[in-house]
């Protein structure tokens, strides 16, 4: 579960409303918040002082922005280094469960080429990342998608979307399969598209739970086709297993890889239009 959540605020963006949005949500109303605000080495001793101000006067200005619950156990934390690395280090410190920032919504050599703090953070962290574009408007959480595959991180991110949806009057999940493999081009009806295997698990969990679904079932390319349903449906929150596949050795350092060559990942978290939670789980 969601117990302490990390907002890494820059003071821009849309990461404070998504923040506010999630917590409306039963399962997340006592999560203890961190909230983090990192000032970037300066020459001076004067300079930093004069940032050191900013951002504390930024920090309070957010906080009371979020209008959380007092009861709610909220902390904030104001650090000097390089954000990159000082977001990484306070969530490993904290021990979060979910990491929410903003992002310019940068495709991935213009991440690197620009030193996107969030792309650098979704590479390496292996925790769970909500992911919220500066230009999205955040709305309130009624409906989530998940998309679904065979792997360990689907599983986990349909265990972890159906936990949020519970108790949501009107709440929907939105359960999705992309078939490369499918004939036909068209979305398979609802009806139909509960025989597929993986729709099926999927569908007798939310029953289980309680939970109204929706499945749907099609083929194409996996990134654009989850973007097109998410848009489809009206997501409010999209939900997305993210493999950590990084060997050990090479947790210290980005992949490359992956940010240069075809990521599903980073395909959704550029062109997704509605936020999106990415759960980390590591591959057998």
């Amino acid at each position: 579960m969601i117990e302490n959540i990390l907002l890494a605020d820059s003071g821009t963006g849309q990461s404070e409303q998504m923040l506010k949005s999630l917590m409306e949500l039963p399962a997340i109303q006592r999560a203890a918040v961190t909230v983090l605000h990192v000032i970037p080495p300066k020459i001076t001793a004067e300079e930093m002082a004069e940032q050191r101000q900013a951002a504390a006067k930024l920090l309070a200005e957010a906080v009371a922005r979020l209008h959380l619950d007092p009861v709610i156990s909220v902390n904030t934390m104001l650090r000097e280094g390089d954000p990159k690395d000082t977001v990484l280090h306070v969530a490993d410190e904290i021990n979060a469960d979910l990491i929410i920032m903003g992002s310019r919504g940068l495709k991935r050599l213009q991440s690197i080429l620009e030193n996107s703090v969030s792309q650098y953070v979704f590479q390496l962290s292996s925790r769970p990342m909500l992911l919220v574009r500066d230009d999205l408007f955040v709305k309130k959480i009624n409906r989530i998608m998940v998309a679904l595959n065979h792997s360990a991180a689907a599983k986990a991110s349909l265990d972890l979307a159906v936990r949020l949806i519970e108790g949501v009057k009107g709440g929907k999940l939105i359960l999705a399969h992309v078939n490369p493999d499918l004939k036909g081009h068209a979305d398979t009806p609802s009806a139909a598209a509960e025989k597929d295997p993986i729709l099926a698990e999927a569908a007798t969990v939310a029953k289980q739970r309680g939970v109204e679904y929706q499945c749907v079932l099609t083929t194409g390319k996996p990134g654009e086709e989850i973007c097109r349903i998410a848009t489809d449906t009206n997501a409010d929150l999209l939900v997305l297993g993210s493999p950590d596949r990084r060997p050990s050795i090479a947790r210290s350092l980005p992949d490359l890889d992956r940010l240069l060559g075809t990521s599903l990942s980073d395909y959704v978290r550029v062109y997704a239009e509605c936020p999106v939670l990415f759960v980390r789980q590591s591959e057998a």
